[in-house]
């Protein structure tokens, strides 16, 4: 299979193709271009040019267009759900809820295309304001790139590439090097739902001669990154006065009360740990329990943790499949040992075949250990004990991440303190911090990243506000 460049509503084969890999059994699964820098200007070229046609289409048209790719994409879900699993070793059943996911936000994007509205100023509260009316309005900001993660390759493009069309904008999307297969996938949708030529470009290759020139050309007004936060970091450096939005790294964590009763949250704490490998942004890495509850949690963790199943992503009972390289199951070792050497115990897990690092629970680690002050990204997660909720927060806190943290309590006040002092974007109340829907805003604090995705807040940050001020007088 051969894949071209998706450039002003055509397939242009490249100067340059590369093989794609499985990360499971390392077969070859296509030739994906690799675009020069030739291709990438040709794509923002195409992207400036259509600018105008989804500036003026109406909101109606941006919606039934959205509203056609998601029923496109209901009707392809399991072979959508099998590129997913293909390119990204993502076990298929979880691809398919990524699948629905990706139906429910450019639903979401359809609808919010209908309601991109502004406000009444009223401008007699001030003096010299009299018999003058004034309203704001959002207008699209034109040019938007868009950077995607491997992780969720069909359902993070979808959040970046619904709100833009939603409010009127194009967009040269770069997707991962590892998963470009799923962005093609809905390029060729959004060709039969009807989306202008120009509207979306779709560029693969190298991050850095890619990222490098759409973030610094000037006809680009927005880039929108889901990444690591060095690379965040240089984006945010190079982008000058371009508005940015940056979702980036967690170590999310979750602290568990001693009034709370284990047995109904167990299985919800092993699938936010050990979902898609714990390659999810908000993957609950770091678990803090309070006093007695400690042995009985970690008990019935560790046992639920050992009756998943491992091995070939397309299998449909498949549970926990291959990390996205061979480098991030070497690194995960390293990192495994590393705590080991500081005094952690490992209650599960901790050793790897053919690229499938096993569940892996430690126990009494340390602040400083890589797996509990960095982002993991592999199926490891921590358990610790507390005295008390608050050194429980003191914990979480004590982080240079802050994406979503949560809490299982029975004291309302509790929660509620809790929600005031962790130091995150989102605060999840008796449940993990993997919890997420499409339509909410989502978004970190510190190094987790600037600006929130969720459709209605995504079309905020890709709409510019203008003021129009009528003198009666």
């Amino acid at each position: 299979m051969k894949k071209h460049l998706f450039i002003n509503g055509e397939w242009k084969e490249a100067e340059t193709y590369v093989t794609l890999y499985s990360p499971y059994n390392g077969e070859a699964i296509a030739q994906v271009p690799s675009a020069t820098e030739r291709e990438v200007d040709l794509a923002i070229a195409a992207a400036e040019q259509a600018k105008e046609t989804m500036r003026r289409m109406p909101a109606h048209q941006r919606a039934a267009i959205l509203e056609k790719l998601s029923s496109l994409l209901l009707l392809r879900r399991e072979e959508g759900a099998r590129i997913i699993a293909l390119e990204a070793a993502k076990p298929f059943k979880t691809a398919l809820a990524e699948v629905d996911r990706t139906i429910q936000t450019y639903k979401f994007a359809a609808e919010e295309a209908k309601r991109i509205q502004g406000e009444t100023i009223p401008m007699d509260a001030a003096p010299g304001g009299d018999n003058r009316m004034a309203y704001t309005v959002r207008e699209p900001m034109g040019v938007v790139a868009a950077i995607t993660p491997f992780n969720f390759p069909m359902n993070l493009v979808a959040h970046k590439v619904g709100p833009a069309i939603a409010s009127g904008n194009t967009i040269v999307l770069k997707p991962a090097n590892q998963t470009p297969l799923s962005a093609f996938f809905i390029g060729e949708l959004l060709m039969e739902a009807g989306l202008p030529a120009g509207a979306l470009n779709i560029v693969t290759g190298s991050g850095k001669v890619i990222g490098d020139l759409i973030v610094t050309d000037p006809r680009v007004a927005k880039i929108t990154f889901t990444g690591s936060p060095e690379v965040g970091a240089s984006i945010r450096a190079k982008a000058g006065l371009k508005r940015v939005t940056l979702e980036l790294g967690s170590n999310s964590a979750l602290i568990i009360d001693d009034n709370v009763n284990v047995d109904p949250i167990i299985s919800r704490c092993v699938t936010g740990a050990f979902a898609y490998q714990g390659q999810v942004c908000i993957s609950l890495q770091r678990i803090y329990v309070v006093g007695d509850k400690f042995t009985e949690f970690t008990e019935k963790f560790v046992a639920a943790a050992q009756q998943l199943k491992l091995g070939d992503p397309l299998h449909v009972d498949t549970d926990v499949s291959a990390l996205i390289t061979k480098k991030d199951v070497t690194r995960s070792l390293e990192w495994i040992e590393q705590a080991k050497q500081h005094g952690a115990v490992v209650a599960s897990g901790g050793h790897a075949e053919e690229g499938v690092l096993s569940p892996t629970v430690l126990l009494h680690v340390g602040s400083r250990a890589w797996v509990s002050c960095k982002e993991v990204f592999a199926p490891i997660v921590l358990i610790n004990k507390v005295d008390s909720v608050d050194e429980a927060i003191e914990q979480v806190n004590d982080s240079d991440f802050g994406l979503q943290a949560g809490i299982y309590t029975e004291n309302l006040r509790t929660a509620m303190d809790a929600a005031e002092r962790l130091q995150v974007g989102g605060v999840i109340i008796n449940d993990v911090p993997t919890f997420r829907v499409d339509h909410m805003p989502y978004g970190g604090v510190k190094q987790s990243g600037m600006g929130r995705e969720g459709v209605k807040y995504a079309i905020e940050e890709m709409t510019e506000l203008k003021l129009v001020v009528i003198n009666r007088n």
